[in-house]
Order: structure tokens, then sequence, then C-alpha cells
């Protein structure tokens, strides 16, 4: 399955909003590149997430 660009794009703005992700934009030559990295805050709700899905399924 795969998603389009601007939809992408979108989710991407909503991590950052959320504080979940830093997004760096720049160029690699000639082409656009989007960079996304995991704030603290970010990582630990992923791991929040991840215990509870675990103990879902324990």
């Amino acid at each position: 399955m795969q998603i389009s660009d601007p939809t992408l794009s979108k989710q991407a703005a909503a991590l950052e909003d959320a504080g979940y992700v830093h997004v760096r934009k720049g160029y690699v030559g000639k082409y656009p590149r989007t960079w996304l990295s995991m704030t603290p805050t970010g990582r630990a709700a992923f791991s929040a997430h991840v215990a509870a899905l675990r103990e879902i399924t324990a």
C-alpha cells in the first residue's frame, strides 16, 4: 500500500505539531528531500504505545 506525497506530508506535519518528530527539509543534488527524526517526546510516546500493545497481546 502506498500513500501520496501530500498525505505523507500532512501526517509528518501533524507529528511535528504534536512534538513527536523534528522535520528537516533540504536537497540532495537537485532533488528535494525530507528527513524526520524522533524527539524525546516522540520516543516516549512510541515506547508507551508499544508497551500497551504488548499488554493487550499478552
